[in-house]
């Protein structure tokens, strides 16, 4: 079961990002979502 779920995730995660510009924005997020942390720990 997890073997599906983790496939279906990844898959979903390739069709989310199959441009330039959709990988731009995921790394953009994901920079996003570091600082949010970063500004926590504080």
């Amino acid at each position: 079961m997890k073997n599906i779920l983790c496939v279906i995730t990844a898959m979903l995660a390739l069709a989310a990002c199959n441009t330039i510009e959709g990988v731009g924005k995921d790394v953009k997020k994901g920079g996003e979502a570091i600082e949010r942390a970063a500004d926590r720990s504080k």
